[in-house]
């Protein structure tokens, strides 16, 4: 099936499914609300657009480079007048003395995922593909203060899976010994050729709506391969060189 190449890197990446109060939680990985959101955005949709559409997307992600989440300290309202600091719920704002809100919000630094975005409807993967070439809104990497360090869309295959799993040079350092590296994938459904390791994750969009937000979970396989050493190309341009490389010789 023909998918998109993505490349997902950038300074700062979160990828939120969990928040316990004003702690602001990102998982090692890309969700699929975060992408849908991402798609959507490129499309020019608004919150109150119906995520449905994009239920027919498939991912493939593999973990080139994670780094340790780092946390960020936030403080939003502090200083100003009632009237003025962060809304509430129930309407009006936050009484005087209490406008602040402090909140803690996890990124994961520096680290790169390549991901295979296919569908069966062309219609829907065509209007992608061109939404993602020439976004409406400027694509972010989970939230909006985490833009991509370089091109989004890397190309498109035949076969996205055995392209991450062959073909698609590695954002990372060879290693200084050794063959192979281990790497891990994410997908949507079971691989063949791999046990994988599964689990349940809130990250299918049920509305994006700005105060009404719903999340169904899903199920999210995760396994690891051992790939040649031969495929790290290491960062930057040395990695871009090598990707363009890789699709010249493909086309």
């Amino acid at each position: 099936m023909t998918a998109l190449l993505l490349r997902l890197g950038g300074p700062l990446q979160s990828w939120g499914a969990l928040a316990v109060r004003n702690e602001r939680f990102t998982l090692p990985f890309p969700t699929r609300s975060g992408l849908i959101g991402m798609i959507a955005a490129a499309e020019g949709r608004g919150r109150e657009a119906d995520p449905a559409r994009y239920r027919p997307l498939r991912f493939e992600i593999r973990v080139d480079r994670v780094v340790e989440p780092r946390v960020d300290f936030h403080t939003v309202g502090g200083g100003r007048p009632a009237r003025e600091t962060v809304p509430i719920s129930a309407g009006g704002h936050r009484p005087a003395g209490q406008g602040t809100v402090v909140t803690r919000r996890h990124y994961l630094p520096d680290s790169v995922f390549a991901v295979a975005l296919s569908c069966e409807d062309d219609t829907l993967f065509g209007d992608i593909r061109s939404a993602l070439r020439n976004p409406r809104w400027a694509p972010y990497l989970g939230r909006r203060s985490c833009p991509p360090d370089g091109p989004l869309v890397l190309g498109e295959v035949d076969d996205g899976r055995r392209w991450l799993q062959t073909l698609l040079p590695l954002a990372r350092p060879r290693p200084r010994d050794g063959n192979d590296v281990a790497v891990e994938f994410l997908t949507d459904t079971p691989p063949d050729d791999a046990v994988p390791h599964s689990e349940s994750v809130p990250d299918e969009p049920v509305t994006f709506h700005p105060v009404n937000r719903a999340y169904r979970d899903r199920t999210v396989h995760r396994y690891r391969k051992h790939l040649p050493a031969s495929l790290c190309a290491g960062h930057g341009i040395d990695y871009l060189d090598a990707v363009t490389a890789a699709l010249e010789n493909h086309r």
